[in-house]
């Protein structure tokens, strides 16, 4: 009997040494001071968040999911990207629940295990100072678009290699020169790539499968540079643009255009509204799409819902430094990133649950 209640008294003090102990120790789901960077979807109700927080003088990065549309977060292993202090943007691209890669324009890492180890991606013969802008696995490769500039001539190519290589190197017949080059790629639906430069003409290749590519009428006129969405419904969409700052500063000229399937002639659908300079293009649908731009200090979500005969536009003046990432992945459901870490006005999630009419800012915490 006496035994009996010592252990039983020794039970109870470790019972409250534990709940005393147990809320010092436990690290938060969600870091204070937690700005987010980027993020992806893999489906209307999974997805990632890259962010970061003040720590030690800096800022330290932070990786969160959800599977309930941002209701509750889980914490994953961060990949090691500093929060680059030339404002270049920390992307986030996951493919599946383990695949992912993370990029700040000049280093690339990878995951294939959800964000338990991170390795670095080498970009074989890329030589400073050069920016990657898209990254994608599909068909069992990866796929990057990447600039190089200096001297007023500048090169835009499209990096390849088998998915899991910790090496790209440069696609033969991929590249375009000029004094201003840029490129697109969409991968979903199948794989589409636009190269351009000095707002010439583009070239444009669509492929099924991610190994056997066929070039093909570009998306948009001469003097245009496309923006490419995801194939949907076996339905193509792209946005076609000219030069930043016209028809006045702050502004774009835009229109949207529309191909009845991968590598089809696209025909014109609608003038997009010309407020703000692009900042990323993504469809919901056929009929639904969605360009972000940025201009005057105010973030503008342009959408429509009839492929570009009536538009509505949602206004973010609250930060008006970037809009990024823009996505829908699933016919309903977009989502945004207004801002960057670090920034005067710092940064948020935005996510539309009807198709990218309207808007509503993603709580964390």
């Amino acid at each position: 009997m006496r035994i009996s209640r010592r252990c039983a008294l020794l039970f109870s003090v470790l019972v409250l040494l534990a709940a005393f102990a147990a809320p010092a120790t436990a690290e938060p789901v969600i870091p204070p001071g937690f700005q987010p960077a980027s993020t992806s979807w893999t489906g209307p109700d999974t997805g990632y968040v890259l962010g970061y927080s003040p720590c030690a003088k800096a800022w330290c990065p932070t990786l969160l999911g959800t599977t309930d549309a941002g209701r509750h977060w889980r914490r994953l292993g961060a990949p090691p990207v500093a929060l680059p202090d030339n404002h270049n943007h920390v992307a986030l691209r996951f493919f599946g629940d383990r695949v992912a890669y993370v990029s700040d324009g000049v280093r690339v890492r990878t995951t294939r295990d959800g964000g338990a180890t991170w390795q670095p991606i080498v970009l074989a013969g890329a030589q400073e100072p050069y920016y990657l802008s898209k990254i994608a696995e599909t068909g069992g490769r990866v796929y990057a678009v990447l600039t190089t500039y200096g001297e007023g001539r500048g090169t835009t190519r499209l990096y390849s290699a088998t998915a899991g290589s910790p090496v790209l190197a440069a696609a033969p017949g991929f590249a375009v020169t000029g004094g201003l080059t840029y490129g697109d790629l969409a991968v979903g639906g199948g794989l589409q790539v636009a190269l351009g430069a000095d707002y010439g003409t583009e070239q444009y290749w669509t492929s099924r499968d991610g190994a056997r590519f066929t070039p093909a009428e570009p998306p948009c006129p001469d003097g245009e540079v496309a923006s490419l969405a995801a194939v949907r419904e076996r339905q193509v969409v792209a946005l076609c643009s000219g030069s930043p700052g016209s028809p006045q500063p702050g502004s774009t000229e835009r229109r949207l255009r529309h191909a009845p399937q991968l590598g089809a002639r696209f025909s014109e659908d609608g003038t997009a509204p010309f407020a703000g300079i692009n900042q990323g293009f993504a469809a919901a649908s056929p009929t639904s799409a969605t360009v972000a731009a940025v201009g005057g200090g105010v973030g503008f979500l342009h959408h429509t819902a009839d492929a570009g005969h009536t538009w509505t536009t949602t206004e973010l003046p609250e930060r008006g430094f970037a809009l990024t990432d823009l996505d829908f992945p699933g016919r309903r459901t977009g989502v945004v990133v207004d801002g960057q870490p670090g920034a005067d006005g710092g940064s948020a999630v935005y996510r539309s649950t009807d198709g990218g009419k309207s808007w509503l800012e993603l709580r964390f915490g």
